[in-house]
């Protein structure tokens, strides 16, 4: 195309673009009036009016998102249909609905990411726009199955992405997915779909776009339940955290595994042997043996001293009811029911034997009755009989079950744990026994006390707002015509105060993520790991549960594993859970790393991991990666050095070295992260620092997208 064809192609692409965003700013108009109706709405229930202000609100936010880079790239087939492709879809209501832009996961977007010259999908042209903000900067174009020399290089907008300095978060990619990309984002499996790739393949930014995918092609069976997304530190979630609601997609939990449940954040970590230990999916008969070792048979008969006799609770009347708790199949909690009902008809038993003998005649069946009952009730309140069921089967939660359980030697022989797992401080919580928790929390079930307590606000709120209901009902002074549109149901359907506080009460205003991040029953329609490699046993068994359609999309890199209860094998940790139900794909091509960073760390990779092939760098930068050799006092003015001359730099810079390095994060701090440039201080005390230390050096060597150095101090 010669420049002058060129330039009014340009001004003809830019008045197209400029119309698609008159349509978008009509069409956000709209939603806004929509979002402000549902606001101010009357009509309906309080739930129905939250549901309707909940779906205005998302296709507003929908159609804001779009507002940067709305037109990404067009297609033009070879029979001379020509389409365009952007974030959102955007349709002609004039024109029985013709779509005026495709959006980027519907079905005939499809060729834009796919088409080649070998496989041109009926393509003749891909166009790539290049923008900034809502300007149309300027494009180019790749002439599929020909042989034009003038077509420009098609990855120009892909290389141009991956060069452009980094910011605080990780972008969306919609505009330049490549084909090993978009076949793993609209990949149909139900199951779990493992993702590896090494250090920067995409996989995590692949991982987000395949959950915007699914949430539109599944959108009504999706919706309800939302997304989970599991990261391994905070700072990457904020890293990442961007990525899908710039997508449009809000109804999504971020959470690290030490998050994963409600009311607890954990960031600790165990000693390798403690961690590998609950790791293991051993660790259940470990959890249930110390269940069961608090559910005791008294050593010596305990007295109870009633008003009129003393009964005695003996090991053989503590069996019987253990037994009986224990095969209710009840949760240890719930269970207690049973152990107190039988220990107490034992007790009652005895007590009017003794009580009634020598005054009460075996047919007085009315006596008796009112006897046993009086015993009954005398019992039910009796302060040293409570104490003495506490003592043989108490009501546990999972913390005051497992932190005596670190802190006692006796305890932990009992329950055959391992002895790494004792500690002083037994709820010196970590991330390891965030699933060990989680089942107790079944294993043990909830306190009756307190699920009563929560029925009984329940009523007295329900109470209190009848009340007040009816003193509306009764001083109300409106027409009936102003008080059917007031409260939005008609006077006369009113026939108990009850109807009108039932309307007002339990009506939840959280929105989706909110709900689901602070409910632990909350179940999720899709899961996505990532650095799935670090995740135990223990911990998928968590997520499983979360989970119970076990659709996952797992992001790991087995040869940065640095868990030692982390995976080995994705069959291995996989098959157990979802027999058959997984797929593997992987990335091959680093878009983030340039070959002259790519060939430092590939040469530690081939120590530690030999089998491991390193991915291929997509591009070059031009620069070398240096290292110095220092002084102790000249450490601290090498940082300070870096430091200084990347702040005068565009893009992100990070020092990485081992814990207690000053003015340095760790390397496990940086997983899943990337800088424009890095310094990595002290490698070999990286390197040393136990059995992950070659993992955590080969992530702090390709965090860098731009520049790599290394000083340090031994040779």
């Amino acid at each position: 195309m010669s420049t002058q064809g060129h330039d009014e192609e340009l001004r003809s692409e830019r008045d197209h673009v400029a119309d698609l965003y008159v349509r978008l700013d009509a069409d956000r108009a709209r939603a806004q009036r929509g979002y402000d109706a549902a606001l101010a709405g009357t009509g309906g229930t309080p739930m129905e009016r939250d549901v309707q202000v909940r779906a205005s609100a998302k296709e507003v936010t929908r159609l804001k998102v779009a507002d940067n880079g709305l037109c990404f790239g067009r297609t033009d087939s070879l029979s001379g249909e020509r389409s365009y492709i952007g974030r959102i879809g955007i349709f002609d209501a004039d024109d029985d609905y013709r779509p005026l832009l495709l959006d980027w996961r519907a079905p005939a977007s499809r060729p834009f990411y796919v088409a080649t010259g070998a496989h041109p999908e009926g393509i003749r042209l891909r166009r790539q726009f290049h923008t900034r903000g809502r300007r149309l900067l300027d494009f180019t174009d790749e002439l599929l199955g020909g042989d034009d020399p003038s077509a420009e290089d098609g990855d120009a907008a892909l290389l141009a992405a991956v060069n452009a300095p980094r910011g605080d978060g990780m972008r969306d990619i919609v505009a330049t997915i490549q084909a090993e990309q978009d076949g793993i984002i609209r990949l149909d499996h139900p199951g779990v779909v493992v993702l590896e790739g090494g250090p920067g393949t995409g996989k995590t930014v692949v991982a987000l776009h395949r959950v915007a995918y699914l949430l539109y092609t599944r959108r009504e069976r999706m919706e309800r339940h939302g997304v989970l997304v599991v990261g391994p530190n905070p700072a990457f979630l904020d890293h990442i955290g961007r990525v899908l609601p710039s997508l449009g997609e809000s109804d999504v939990v971020f959470t690290t595994t030490g998050g994963l449940l409600p009311g607890l954040r954990v960031t600790a970590e165990d000693a390798p042997d403690a961690a590998r230990a609950k790791g293991s999916l051993a660790v259940l008969d470990v959890l249930a043996a110390a269940v069961a070792d608090r559910q005791r048979l008294p050593e010596h008969p305990l007295p109870i001293e009633l008003a009129d006799t003393t009964v005695r609770i003996d090991a053989a009347t503590a069996q019987w009811a253990r037994d009986e708790a224990r095969a209710s199949g009840l949760p240890h909690n719930g269970a207690r029911a049973v152990f107190t009902e039988i220990v107490t008809y034992v007790l009652t038993e005895r007590a009017a034997a003794r009580i009634g003998r020598g005054w009460l005649r075996r047919q007085d069946r009315d006596a008796w009755a009112d006897l046993r009952a009086d015993l009954r009730r005398e019992l039910a309140e009796h302060e040293a009989f409570a104490a003495a069921l506490d003592g043989l089967w108490p009501i546990l939660t999972p913390q005051t079950l497992l932190a005596p359980l670190y802190t006692c030697p006796d305890r932990l022989r009992a329950a055959g744990a391992d002895p790494s797992l004792a500690r002083a401080d037994g709820e010196a919580w970590t991330v390891s026994d965030v699933p060990l928790l989680d089942e107790l929390l079944d294993l043990l079930g909830p306190d009756p006390a307190v699920e009563e307590a929560a029925r009984r606000a329940v009523e007295r709120e329900v109470r209190a707002e009848t009340e007040y209901a009816a003193g509306v009902m009764e001083l109300l002074t409106l027409d009936r015509e102003e008080l059917d549109e007031d409260i939005g149901v008609a006077v006369g359907d009113l026939t108990h105060h009850e109807n009108l506080a039932e309307r007002f009460v339990g009506v939840d205003t959280r929105d989706l993520a909110e709900r689901a991040a602070e409910d632990r029953d909350w179940t999720y329609r899709h899961v996505v790991v990532d650095e799935a490699q670090e995740l135990s046993e223990m911990d998928w068994r968590v997520l499983m549960r979360r989970c119970p359609g076990r659709s996952f999309t797992a992001v790991g890199d087995l040869a940065q594993r640095r868990s030692p209860a982390g995976a080995t094998s994705w069959a291995a940790m996989l098959e157990p859970y979802v027999p058959g139900r997984w797929v593997y794909r992987s990335l091959s091509v680093n878009y983030r790393t340039p070959a002259e960073i790519m060939t430092v760390a590939a040469a530690l990779l081939a120590e530690f991991a030999p089998g491991v092939a390193p991915p291929e760098s997509v591009r070059a930068c031009g620069v070398a990666p240096w290292s110095r050799r220092v002084g102790d006092d000249d450490l601290r003015a090498a940082v300070e050095e870096f430091t200084a001359a990347e702040a005068q730099r565009e893009g992100t810079a990070v020092v990485i070295g081992p814990p207690g390095t000053p003015g340095a994060v760790a390397p496990s701090a940086t997983k899943g992260l990337e800088f424009d440039a890095v310094l990595v201080v002290d490698p070999d005390r990286i390197l040393a620092d136990g059995p992950h230390g070659a993992a955590d050096l080969y992530v702090a060597l390709t965090r860098a997208t731009q520049r790599l150095g290394v000083v340090h101090r031994a040779p």
